[in-house]
């Protein structure tokens, strides 16, 4: 396709000589763009108009990419932007497209990367959430993988403690500070369930600002923060499963919205709800 091409070209009277076909060259070899420079003097173009030599520039570096010049694989090195201090790895990372219901959780599970090391490698805002389609950057890898939609990962991960419409995002200004979680609207009555199996360690009537509150520790470094209900239906010391019961939506503490707010910590970081919970 390539050779025919040029010498479509020849038969124009624009060159006349078919230069040698592109190679395929490793990214630090110069790329498509040396290798075109390199044919330049090989052609003798007729006419010296800086147009006539840009359409044979376009041309051929059309025609490299046709037979191959671009990288292999999905494999790129670090964007220069991101210094190894921000993500503490070294070498080449991949690209990772984001299908439908895929959370930055999961993804960061099954590539064995910490998930504050996407964030930061993506710079991803804190109050972002990961859609459909889009490219992440997974440093430290070398292989684009498939993220099983149903496996063990979805048993020990995070579910929604309520069902409702998400009306405060994480980091959005709230009471003079940024939200810690994310605000989910429910109607009153509805039950507020454990977003994921743990000990109940923290349970208050009156916490300044937050109402009746439930903090759950999940046993593996991660702690989930309930507030504003209206009613408490455990106490420090239970052990709950998974999508128990564990109280009911009010609008107690400084609110007068019927609503859950809900956090999601690791150590005493607050994190972004959105990327754990499943879409």
């Amino acid at each position: 396709m390539v050779g025919a091409t040029f010498m479509t070209l020849a038969g124009s009277g624009l060159i006349n000589q078919t230069p040698t076909s592109c190679r395929r060259r490793r990214p630090n070899a110069g790329g498509c763009s040396s290798v075109v420079e390199r044919q330049l003097p090989k052609l003798n173009i007729v006419g010296s108009s800086p147009i006539t030599r840009s359409i044979i520039i376009l041309v051929l570096l059309s025609m490299c990419l046709l037979a191959g010049c671009a990288t292999r694989g999905h494999i790129t090195t670090l964007p220069p932007d991101i210094r190894e201090q921000d993500t503490g790895v070294k070498g080449t990372g991949v690209y990772h497209r984001v299908k439908n219901g895929e959370t930055l959780w999961r993804i960061s599970q099954v590539y064995g990367v910490p998930i504050n090391d996407i964030i930061k490698a993506n710079r991803l805002p804190s109050s972002s959430v990961i859609e459909e389609g889009q490219m992440l950057y997974i440093p430290g890898r070398s292989e684009a993988l498939t993220i099983p939609k149903k496996s063990v990962l979805e048993a020990k991960g995070f579910i929604w403690p309520v069902k409702g419409r998400v009306i405060s995002l994480f980091g959005a200004k709230w009471d003079g500070g940024k939200n810690k979680g994310i605000d989910i609207e429910a109607k009153e009555a509805q039950k507020v369930v454990a977003s994921k199996s743990g000990k109940v360690i923290f349970c208050s009537d009156f916490l300044k600002g937050y109402g009746k509150t439930i903090i759950i520790d999940h046993g593996d470094g991660f702690s989930t923060v309930y507030a504003h209900n209206k009613e408490i239906l455990v106490r420090p010391g239970d052990k709950v499963a998974r999508g128990e019961a564990i109280a009911v939506v009010g609008s107690t503490g400084r609110t007068s919205l019927t609503h859950l707010h809900f956090e999601i910590r690791k150590g005493h970081e607050p994190q972004n709800p959105l990327y754990y919970l499943p879409r």
